[in-house]
């Protein structure tokens, strides 16, 4: 008997269902995700009318997060300049050293620590704030006054995120060059001239400042609409939204980095 019992809670065909269907609802739930990045794009032509929302959420998403990527672009560039000085100075090459800085910021570290930081701050707080307003029926309300909810709420904040993101990666890239400017320049001693000079001959802006244009806009898509749908498609309960809060965290943090080895083994072969 005791057999039999653990037989029936191994059984291997309630095993197979059970990933069946968990099978089945992913590929239920990226149908439906595919369908709601479709609404959006369709919707987007609302965001000329509305304007005034768009630059509301291009604020929230945007300027709110200004202090956090500053913040984290100014330590970045402080420890890229320490460790680049370490290693080049073992080779006779520390005037290099604003090479290493900026093309490390503006190829990699820039799009990908600014994306994962948008997507902590902003990507969460877009999800929550949508999240809340299904758990308080406000996105039913729209809809039966014949207000579309896809278009007055989730297409301003997602278009207020792809725009914030690639200006806030350039900041953050900015603010990292700075970092390693003061710490080599200014408390290394490394040459000024030099670490400008070569870091203007190395930097090309079609294979390190575009291509770091493209990953950080390519990431700002991704993020917001993660952010949009995880938001729209929560359950309408406290703990369906901080369910919500959390995949959408972690999801845009693989994705980022799952884009990043993608977008970076297509831009850089055969870079010069």
């Amino acid at each position: 008997m005791t057999c039999c019992r653990r037989w029936g809670v191994f059984n291997p065909l309630a095993i197979l269902r059970s990933l069946g269907s968990l099978v089945v609802n992913k590929i239920a739930r990226l149908g439906h995700a595919s369908r709601f990045s479709l609404a959006v794009l369709l919707n987007s032509g609302a965001i000329l009318r509305r304007y005034p929302l768009t630059l509301r959420e291009i604020w929230f998403s945007g300027v709110l997060s200004l202090i956090i990527i500053l913040v984290s672009g100014l330590f970045v560039g402080l420890v890229l300049g320490l460790q680049g000085y370490e290693i080049l100075q073992r080779y006779g090459s520390a005037d290099a050293l604003g090479t290493v800085v900026a093309l490390s910021l503006l190829r990699e570290l820039g799009p990908v620590v600014a994306g994962l930081l948008f997507a902590s701050r902003a990507g969460s707080a877009i999800t929550a704030e949508i999240g809340l307003m299904k758990t308080t029926e406000q996105l039913k309300a729209m809809d039966m006054m014949a207000v579309d909810p896809v278009a007055r709420v989730v297409v301003p904040r997602f278009w207020g995120g792809v725009i914030s993101m690639p200006l806030l990666a350039a900041m953050f890239s900015s603010m990292g060059i700075f970092g390693g400017w003061f710490i080599g320049v200014v408390l290394i001693g490394v040459d000024d001239g030099s670490f400008w000079a070569q870091m203007q001959d190395a930097v090309d802006f079609r294979y390190d400042v575009w291509n770091g244009f493209v990953k950080s806009f390519v990431f700002g898509v991704a993020v917001a609409l993660i952010a949009v749908f995880e938001g729209y498609d929560a359950d309408p309960t406290a703990e369906g939204v901080s369910r919500a809060i959390t995949r959408t965290v972690v999801t845009s943090a693989l994705a980022i980095l799952a884009l990043d080895f993608v977008l970076t083994s297509f831009m850089f072969r055969g870079t010069p």
